[in-house]
């Protein structure tokens, strides 16, 4: 297997790593449907996309063709379009449900790609894991400011006081 770090991989890696703590944080936190939920599910939206999208461009695991985490791809983009369009159309039941079934998917597919030790993770972890650790910081960070944003997301400036002319 290629343990080359092409551009198309890592940018891949650090969305899916970003995008499996905030989808966790979207599932598990209370409550939902506010300013926050939205700003942040819209950033893990994308990222979600970007990921099943740019995975279509990795290969390796069977020679230079597709594998079976491609068709995960494929029920990923359908997943996160339909829970998309449910919300759109007021649907909470559908669209709670593509969307967990869509970061099941994203723990799924991370659980893979940290088991196998041939993969580009496992093997960062064994050859240079002073890069690993300075990636799983950057994660934090990204996923940290993306939900500290949404925190803000739904605040409307406070009306500055005008002094009053005597």
């Amino acid at each position: 297997m290629d343990t080359t770090w092409t551009t198309l991989l890592v940018t891949h890696t650090l969305a899916a790593s970003i995008a499996l703590p905030l989808g966790a944080y979207q599932l598990w936190r209370r409550p939902r449907g506010d300013a926050q939920h939205r700003l942040v599910g819209r950033v893990w939206a994308v990222l979600m996309l970007y990921v099943a999208v740019s995975s279509f461009g990795i290969t390796g695991l069977n020679g230079s063709s597709w594998s079976v985490l491609h068709a995960l791809s494929g029920v990923t983009i359908v997943s996160v379009v339909a829970g998309v369009w449910a919300i759109r159309r007021g649907n909470l039941r559908a669209h709670l449900g593509s969307m967990r079934g869509a970061w099941f998917g994203l723990l799924g597919a991370f659980v893979f790609a940290v088991a196998v030790p041939a993969r580009h993770i496992p093997q960062l972890a064994v050859h240079d894991p002073a890069a690993l650790a300075r990636s799983v910081v950057l994660v934090a960070a990204a996923a940290g400011f993306v939900v500290l944003a949404g925190q803000f997301s739904g605040r409307r400036p406070e009306a500055t006081a005008r002094p009053t002319s005597r």
